[in-house]
């Protein structure tokens, strides 16, 4: 039986009927199709897919009767939190303005997640276009695309908690099911006897049982060995700004490193959804965008070295260098830090100890899936807190955002704000902070405080969210890079005296001359993507006129063929 369908919901019959054959041919083969002109029907059919298993990968519905389709999308939404929901639109209906604005406001309030022209005569591809990205995207995040790589274990935290975070970094597709499920009995089962948890099933049949770190590494893509250690460029932070700069480095011919300690994408992998990117009219996961630039970068020709920290830097005669806490050591012409910031955390001894057992610092990334039915907090009141409140809804019963202000707008996107506030299952409390918790090994309780009275209150928590403010990750740096009072880098006209040379500092140049600062770990800087993209790529236009002046020797060529090292 197939395991997931697609359902077109419109009451005009010619619309549906161009639908269906549209979808018949090019989907039947892979997915259930489903084309009804009744909304109440559709309702039905919904329920019933629900018993007999079958996940709705795609509803679209027709915006002739808004109420109607609105209702509907509701209850698709609650009958099915991963399927993705489309409105079918006819061309002339943005020429109507309430229709546009009812159809607006759908998309804004998170009841559907976008729009789709009604089809044209066949082979309408702009509309599989459409169809298509929907799909896409469904399958990533139901860990259906192919080269999947497999976790087993006994629990959800511990190891297996580790694994997954390493996968999700490194941008690698991944899955992780419980050793007593039928998938992971299945996988124990071809991966033989003596087999120790937790267990690694990758893409080409290999098993890795109870993997090591540098196991874990190869799987994810890391490199064994340096083989060229000298570069015009070295980016130190995969975030987007520094994804951004070793794209339009690479871009124009120079020779680029990006080194990160984890993976791709920083703090920007935390947004579930970023409706405000310029180019992006459904929105984009911050994941997404990461894999995206990070397949850009190296297309160009741009290096990437995963799961390697960056200990130390300084100047080796003309030239900058780096070294990585394996003691091995790399040279630059010119270095960009685009090493972001880490969320502060709670200080509460109870809860560090259930770090990764309930407790989350960032966002959630690969945790939605396994908090089906529970009661799950955040805490925060910035636009990442409102992001990861309206992802977790989608599988949580309930999610409750604890800002400490008196509301919940102070730092929060407008459009966030309204989309939270007409979800069903996202409760906010302001003025209330989390004084403590406690389980046994995975966190079951909270206790939280109301700032006006001092009163508080126990409540049961199955997961909790800390996105509450960010610290600059700038202690490893030498001294000689001139800081703010909160440790953010200065840059350009920011460093005052504490700029060396008789020549202006380039944009976005610290105080040690050829290091750059961009994004979040710049005093100054505007803790937006598109503001951190931006500033990699002004970056890049100061490291052409660092190498003009010729400070550095020139190095060793980088094999082109090359784009992992």
């Amino acid at each position: 039986m197939t395991s997931a369908a697609v359902v077109a919901v419109s009451e005009d019959p010619d619309v549906l009927g161009a639908v269906q054959a549209q979808l018949v041919e090019r989907y039947a083969h892979a997915y259930r199709i489903e084309c009804l002109r009744d909304p109440d029907a559709a309702l039905v059919l919904l329920e019933s897919l629900v018993e007999d298993g079958v996940e709705v990968a795609l509803l679209l519905a027709a915006q002739s009767a808004i109420e109607a389709t609105n209702d509907l999308l509701d209850a698709a939404h609650r009958l099915h939190p991963h399927a993705k929901r489309a409105m079918l639109v006819s061309t002339d209906a943005w020429m109507d303005t309430r229709t546009a604005e009812a159809i607006r406001a759908s998309m804004t309030l998170g009841r559907v997640d976008h729009f789709v022209l009604e089809p044209g005569p066949p082979p309408d591809e702009v509309f599989h276009e459409a169809v298509q990205s929907f799909l896409l995207e469904w399958a990533r995040e139901r860990r259906l695309v192919p080269q999947t790589v497999h976790i087993v274990g006994e629990e959800w935290s511990g190891r297996a908690y580790e694994l997954r975070t390493v996968f999700e970094k490194c941008a690698v597709p991944h899955a992780f099911c419980l050793a007593e499920s039928e998938r992971g009995r299945e996988l124990l089962a071809k991966a033989g006897r003596d087999v120790q948890l937790p267990l690694m099933a990758l893409p080409d049949g290999r098993f890795l049982s109870d993997p090591s770190n540098a196991e874990i590494a190869a799987a994810a893509g890391a490199p064994h060995a340096l083989d060229e250690r000298a570069f015009e460029l070295v980016v130190v932070g995969a975030g987007p700004a520094g994804l951004s700069a070793a794209v339009y480095g690479a871009s124009e011919g120079v020779r680029v490193l990006v080194v990160d300690a984890g993976g791709i994408g920083g703090q920007a992998r935390s947004s579930s959804l970023i409706r405000n990117y310029l180019g992006f009219a459904k929105g984009v996961s911050g994941s997404m965008l990461a894999e995206q630039a990070y397949d850009q970068a190296s297309a160009f020709g741009a290096h990437f070295l995963f799961m390697h920290r960056v200990t130390a830097l300084g100047r080796t005669g003309h030239e900058l260098s780096l070294l990585l806490e394996d003691r091995r050591s790399i040279r630059a012409q010119a270095v960009i830090l685009a090493v972001g910031a880490s969320y502060e955390r709670l200080g509460i001894p109870e809860l560090e100890e259930l770090n990764g057992a309930g407790v989350f610092y960032g966002g959630p990334a690969s945790e939605g899936p396994a908090l089906a039915g529970a009661e799950v907090y955040v805490v925060g009141g910035g636009n990442a807190a409102g992001q990861a409140a309206l992802h977790l809804a989608r599988y949580a019963r309930r999610v409750t955002i604890l800002v400490r202000a008196d509301a919940l707008g102070a730092r929060m996107s407008h459009y966030l704000v309204q989309a939270v506030e007409a979800s069903p299952r996202i409760e906010v409390r302001t003025g209330t902070v989390v004084t403590a918790g406690e389980g046994e090994g995975h966190l079951e309780r909270l206790v939280v405080r109301e700032l006006a009275t001092g009163a508080e209150e126990t409540v049961s928590a199955d997961a909790l969210f800390v996105l509450i403010g960010a610290r600059p990750l700038t202690d490893w740096l030498p001294r000689e890079l001139a800081k703010d009072e909160h440790g953010f880098l200065l840059t350009g006209e920011d460093l005052g005296d504490a700029w060396p040379l008789e020549r202006h500092p380039f944009s976005l140049e610290t105080s040690m001359p050829a290091v750059l600062a961009v994004g979040d770990v710049r005093h100054g800087s505007v803790k937006r993507v598109a503001a951190a993209v931006g500033e990699g790529a002004i970056a890049v236009q100061s490291v052409h006129r660092v190498l003009a002046e010729g400070r550095s020797a020139c190095p060793t060529p980088t094999p082109a063929n090359a784009s992992k090292i």
